[in-house]
């Protein structure tokens, strides 16, 4: 009897860092498919791995967000789910996962055709939530994220097979050049950067304070600036940047007295459903790693 190998297209987590040319397209849409991105915005997020709208959503729709952010992180109950995040050093609530399901408010911003009609059109399928989160970044040393591809951890770590997988970031302060915005490599989504390291288990637990396994080296990200270059987002409250899953991105601390919040929400390809992890002994929980199918209605 024989056991079927499973194809790994993207090879991590090794003994050594190795590159893979990417295996699948950016854009998953037959040419012309109907939806709301239009054309040239289309070809510059197959171009560039990113997308990025002025108003995604209104000030007012923005100030009902925002309350709904303060509400979940002054609440203890909520503080006290595994589901919340806090700061190693201040113990500040950093991130709250699955925000769909914790807070109606934000189900109904995943379920907007605004959000979730992007994301259709992008990976050519119905869509549900890999992953959701609120980011709460306060002044004064809110740590930042370190330079990764979101794939590599959820290709590693939660068995998604193809980059079939697009995040969108919606601002919910104003984001300037100076309160630890996001930073990402134009056209680095082209190139899948395996990294080097066995996982530990339950890795997560570390990760999501501060990166270790997943994380490139500095020579890795030294030759990846040097070709892609380095773009910063900016933006009103309201804004949101859409991009690719494999993107290399990372945003830094914020030292200044103005916070910046985002809601994050990830999509993924129901064509795309993960599989058992490939690059990690167990998978991570379903609240980091969705294992409910679902598609977004």
């Amino acid at each position: 009897m024989t056991t079927e190998v499973r194809a790994d297209l993207y090879p991590s987590r090794g003994a050594a860092e190795m590159t893979t040319p990417r295996q699948d397209p950016v854009i998953w849409s037959a040419p012309g498919a109907p939806g709301p991105i239009a054309a040239k915005d289309l070809q510059s997020y197959e171009h560039d791995g990113f997308l990025s709208i002025e108003q995604l959503i209104t000030p007012d729709e923005v100030a009902a967000y925002r309350a709904e952010l303060d509400r979940l992180v002054s609440d203890p109950l909520i503080r006290a789910d595994e589901r919340s995040i806090v700061e190693k050093q201040t113990q500040n609530v950093r991130s709250v996962f699955e925000v769909h399901k914790i807070s109606e408010v934000f189900a109904g911003l995943v379920r907007d055709e605004r959000v979730v009609g992007r994301a259709r059109q992008i990976l050519g399928s119905d869509v549900y939530v890999h992953q959701s989160r609120i980011n709460v970044k306060p002044g004064f040393g809110a740590s930042g994220f370190y330079w990764h591809s979101d794939f590599e951890t959820w290709h590693a770590e939660d068995g998604l097979p193809n980059m079939r997988t697009v995040s969108v970031s919606i601002a919910l302060t104003e984001n300037f050049d100076t309160n630890g915005g996001l930073m990402i490599m134009p056209g680095s989504h082209k190139t899948f950067l395996g990294c080097a390291g066995e996982t530990p288990t339950d890795n997560y637990k570390k990760s999501l304070q501060m990166q270790d396994a997943g994380t490139p080296s500095d020579e890795a990200l030294t030759k990846m600036a040097d070709r892609h270059g380095i773009r910063l987002f900016t933006g009103k409250a309201g804004s949101a940047t859409w991009f690719d899953c494999n993107a290399m991105h990372g945003s830094g601390d914020n030292i200044t007295p103005y916070a910046r919040s985002n809601v994050f929400i990830v999509f993924n390809s129901v064509e795309n459903a993960a599989e058992e992890p490939f690059a990690a002994p167990i998978r991570r929980p379903d609240f980091i790693g969705a294992r409910d199918f679902t598609p977004v209605k």
